[in-house]
């Protein structure tokens, strides 16, 4: 369902307008201070000095923003798979939860270098990082709600004699995709932590690595340029995954319409 213009403004312009300030109060507060570009670089001199080299860093974005996806779709597709299988067996659930936790107990940047040696400095292994980082929300969120499904759906269900892959295909899967794409919203965002992380332990392009040769020679705001766009990529991602469950889940869209009508 498309949105109106004036609907898009009351939700967007107090995003638009923080935003602005945001920009406007750090740009005059290094003025106004005379801090060094160095040091804290204002918003016009990230933009002078990103404009200039832009093609070079449209490159890197271009890599992270691969990464990113790669890792993403690799989140997508052993998540929903393993939360369906931990959600059809209390015995299979206690033999993986725990493995799981013990993935996630570990730090990915000291986990990075080790997977690095082990797989090589290429794309891969940063794929592999990124999906490390971002498949447990997922798969947490998913069991959560592949197991939420009120009981009498699944009872009847199993009345209508459906077997257990259509019990979870058909009944608890479509209860459980607002679920779904909450983990796959927390997914996005770290994806991008994850393809930085990566980048930043071993990688010869990427906005990762565009921040570390940047700040290698102090030059800090095309390294601020780069974390800005970092910062664009996981939000357009975020967005992206909202707008996905807009057109395929409308009926978990209701908070805002609610939200309108209490206001």
């Amino acid at each position: 369902m498309l949105i109106s213009t004036g609907a898009w403004t009351r939700r967007n312009l107090p995003v638009i307008l923080s935003t602005l300030s945001l920009l406007l109060g750090w740009e005059i507060v290094c003025r106004a201070f005379g801090i060094r570009p160095f040091l804290l670089p204002t918003p016009s001199a990230i933009w002078t000095a990103v404009v200039p080299v832009w093609p070079n860093i449209a490159m890197h974005t271009a890599v992270t923003l691969r990464t990113v996806m790669l890792g993403l779709l690799a989140s997508i597709v052993v998540s929903l798979p393993l939360a369906m299988l931990i959600a059809s067996s209390r015995t299979v659930s206690a033999a993986i939860y725990p493995m799981l936790v013990l993935t996630q107990s570990v730090p990915k940047v000291a986990l990075a270098p080790i997977l690095l040696v082990a797989l090589g400095a290429n794309e891969f292994s940063r794929v592999i990082i990124t999906f490390l980082v971002a498949f447990f929300p997922l798969v947490v969120s998913s069991v959560a709600g592949l197991l939420a499904t009120p009981p009498e759906l699944v009872e009847l269900g199993r009345t209508c004699r459906a077997t257990r892959v259509q019990e979870l295909l058909r009944i608890r899967l479509p209860y459980a995709l607002p679920f779904v794409f909450g983990g796959l919203r927390v997914a996005a965002a770290l994806c991008v932590v994850g393809a930085v992380v990566a980048e930043f332990v071993g990688a010869d392009s990427g906005l990762g690595y565009l921040i570390q040769t940047s700040m290698a020679f102090f030059r800090t705001p095309v390294a601020f340029g780069a974390v800005v766009i970092l910062a664009i990529m996981g939000i357009a991602l975020f967005q992206l995954v909202e707008i996905t469950e807009r057109l395929i889940v409308p009926w978990s869209s209701n908070l805002d319409n609610n939200f309108n009508e209490e206001k």
